[in-house]
């Protein structure tokens, strides 16, 4: 997610005076929340307090969707989606979008269509809108597979239409080919 909301808070040059969006962590509870990559942070919220006004829920990846605290987000996503607000899901955040039945009127991605069905079960019964790509966005929903960070990146940024599609599309273009590629020496 560090793509995600490195984009929201910069430009190419510097933090944005006045972003159009701040990111915020939810969480379980107010308790600092341990990520899968061992750093710890402190969320804004907790799912008792978090604010009715927000532009979009994104659930990142992990292995907390398989806890039972995943439960206490299915009516905060059934929410988003009934206020029309943008939700997007990647890794095994997609997958808990099967297992609610959440993706089965959009066309969607994840980490591979038997992951989905495993998780989603008897509610997962969209099989034929899963497309095998790194990122899909259809509606309000984005979905990703684990390695398409960049693509969901991209994706959600320009369904909140965070900046043009040229500087949205100069940033993935960016961190996808690398400084070299793009600014040869």
């Amino acid at each position: 997610m560090v793509y995600l909301m490195e984009a929201i808070s910069c430009d190419e040059q510097k933090l944005k005076e006045n972003p159009k969006y701040i990111n915020r962590i939810i969480a379980p509870s107010m308790e600092p929340v341990a990520a899968i990559g061992g750093f710890r942070v402190l969320p804004d919220y907790s799912f008792e307090n978090m604010p009715d006004d927000y532009a979009a829920l994104v659930l990142v990846g992990g292995y907390g969707w398989l806890t039972s605290a995943a439960d206490r987000v299915m009516p905060i996503v059934r929410k988003a989606l009934d206020k029309e607000i943008p939700v997007g899901a990647i890794c095994n955040g997609a997958s808990f979008m099967a297992k609610c039945g959440f993706l089965n009127t959009v066309s969607h991605t994840g980490n591979g269509l038997d992951q989905l069905k495993i998780w989603g079960g008897d509610n997962y019964t969209n099989s034929g809108g899963y497309i095998h790509q790194q990122a899909v966005s259809d509606g309000k929903i984005v979905t990703a597979n684990g390695s398409g960070v960049l693509e969901f990146t991209k994706e959600l940024l320009s369904l909140l239409e965070n900046d043009t599609p040229e500087r949205i599309e100069m940033y993935y273009q960016f961190n996808k080919q690398g400084f070299c590629a793009l600014f040869p020496g």
